[in-house]
């Protein structure tokens, strides 16, 4: 075992375990793959009774609080208030493996991470996300690598400063905002960062001077009727022009190709281009049938979360099939039922909890006010607050800037956030 050691991670008072990565076999109770809010909530739930028998797989060092990159690329926060290193929040009685998955064979629960390793499980919480898909639009890596190109993303790390920079050093012209056919991660950003723009050019009186275009892919420019009622009364007052089934296939310095919903393609020129890119699932989840769909999602039931043809395979985040709104709000109640479920089958029970497709998205509409969506499956309304959520309000933008990472931190990646739902049935009681 000369290959297993301790590192004592930077600002922690405990060790995580990790490995070298060298060619080992590993087995363990309960294997989770993917670092993310969700495989973070779901270790902690469980770090207590299995421990010293719970790995977690998963490559990246750094675990990003996502919703911080709006307000990075609004000039709101520093890009090194949206992270942690991982070791700082993961319970200290789990093994990390520094890896990545490259294949699933759940007949023989096991996993093959990239480094030949073997994982065998008795039981795995699949939790990996989604990945930008950056090569669907043609041009768009090297303008976003390229310092001097007018476009960013905030959907990656990597591009959110770009993005505040290209919003400081606009000067007027046509801004051009996009949201793909193929979604993914909360399409709200999107227009949380768009409309943030728009608030700090009209503050820097060049709003006059300055066309405003959002063009996506949908039909529609919210998934729930009455959110995008009010998003788009609130992008028409304020000058913004949406066009639907609009879908990015190509950007170069000379303008942004969209290809329309007949087949159709319209260049439009821009002076500053945000991109959401086209999100795929991860390639570890496409190459395997027996866990994934005909589009590559692990294929779990919506309400229990469990694998449809692996029970002791459960899901949660992005990386799943379930029909919910995509937002780290969804992982809170996602991981309550994912723990409940899984203890249910350890124990030789079938699964008793049920999620109700809840996802939320505070959309930050200026530097003051903002509204929030929340819904659960069938675009239904699922509201906390006995006002309604989709006004614009300041406490709705202080709910984001401060609230909501201090959860995120101190109670959701630790397994201690199920949601609203008590918060909601205290102070809202009669709305279900």
């Amino acid at each position: 075992m000369s290959a297993v050691f301790k590192r004592l991670a930077p600002n922690t008072k405990h060790a995580v375990r990790w490995y070298c990565p060298t060619k080992k076999t590993y087995e363990c109770k309960l294997l989770v793959v993917g670092g993310g809010a969700g495989g973070c909530s779901v270790a902690w739930r469980f770090a207590r009774k299995l421990k010293n028998c719970l790995i977690m797989l998963e490559p990246c060092r750094i675990h990003y609080y996502q919703p911080a990159f709006t307000l990075v690329g609004a000039g709101i926060r520093k890009m090194k208030e949206s992270y942690r290193p991982l070791p700082n929040i993961l319970p200290h009685s789990i093994t990390w493996i520094h890896d990545r998955a490259e294949g699933f064979c759940p007949s023989e629960n096991m996993v093959v991470t990239w480094n030949g390793d073997k994982i065998y499980y008795e039981y795995m919480v699949v939790a990996v996300g989604i990945r930008n898909d950056y090569d669907k639009v043609l041009g768009l890596v090297q303008a976003l690598d390229n310092p001097r190109c007018p476009v960013s993303t905030i959907y990656s790390p990597m591009y959110c400063s770009k993005t505040w920079e290209n919003i400081k050093n606009f000067k007027g012209g046509h801004a051009l905002f996009t949201f793909p056919v193929v979604g993914g991660k909360c399409s709200g950003a999107a227009m949380k960062i768009m409309f943030l723009a728009q608030d700090y050019w009209r503050k820097k009186k060049i709003i006059g001077k300055t066309n405003i275009t959002y063009n996506t892919g949908a039909e529609e420019i919210f998934g729930v009727p009455k959110y995008a009622d009010a998003i788009r009364t609130l992008a028409v007052s304020r000058g913004i022009v949406p066009n639907y089934g609009a879908d990015l296939v190509e950007v170069s310095p000379r303008g942004a190709v969209f290809m329309g919903a007949g087949g159709e393609t319209i260049s439009f020129p821009y002076n500053l281009l945000h991109v959401t890119p086209p999100m795929a699932p991860q390639y570890c989840l496409q190459k395997c049938g027996e866990l994934s769909n005909a589009a590559g999602f692990l294929d779990v039931d919506a309400d229990t979360l469990q694998h449809r043809r692996y029970p002791n395979v459960f899901g949660l985040g992005d990386c799943t099939c379930t029909p919910n709104s995509k937002t780290a709000a969804a992982v809170a109640p996602q991981s309550y039922v994912v723990e409940r479920n899984l203890r249910d089958v350890m124990s030789g029970k079938a699964p008793s909890a049920r999620y109700n497709g809840y996802a939320a998205c505070p959309l930050i509409t200026s530097y003051k006010k903002g509204l929030l969506a929340e819904f659960v499956y069938d675009k239904k309304i699922w509201e906390t607050f006995p006002f309604d959520q989709a006004k614009e309000r300041r406490i709705i933008y202080q709910i984001n800037k401060y609230v909501l990472p201090y959860i995120y931190w101190n109670s959701l990646v630790k397994g201690k956030w199920n949601g609203p739902g008590t918060i909601r049935n205290i102070i809202n009681p009669l709305r279900r």
